[in-house]
């Protein structure tokens, strides 16, 4: 079992930061490649970052490229996805995840969601 708690939603004006935080419990949470998914309402969900259990392999969307940064502190169970220029497409609901790599492996979702937390990029 695994649970995910995630933080740092909120409001930002397009071009501003915010940074997410991902705090895992359980078992073997470093075993775990662990990542963001975003769901707008009306849209698919889509996976915005992964990051592998090591910490050395990253994944990120085409739409994120150049402005998210995930990383991950194994020794304090935490994923972070640092978010820049945010524009108003970044706005919805950023969900914690793991196993993130499930769906490109044609496994299905992810087993573990946290509740998510909302981030509005609006001027």
């Amino acid at each position: 079992q695994l649970q995910l708690v995630e933080s740092g939603g909120g409001f930002v004006h397009p071009g501003g930061s915010l940074r997410l935080s991902c705090a895992a419990s359980g078992d073997m949470v470093e075993s775990f490649a662990i990542g963001w998914y975003r769901q707008v309402p009306g849209k698919d969900r889509e996976l915005v970052s992964c990051i592998n259990e090591s910490g050395d392999g990253r994944h990120y969307a085409d739409s994120v490229k150049g402005r998210f940064t995930i990383s991950r502190d194994n020794a304090n169970n935490r994923v972070f996805l640092q978010m820049d220029k945010l524009k108003p497409e970044d706005t919805g609901a950023y969900y914690c995840v793991a196993d993130c790599r499930s769906d490109a492996a044609g496994v299905g979702p992810p087993d573990y969601w946290g509740q998510g937390t909302q981030v509005i990029v609006s001027s």
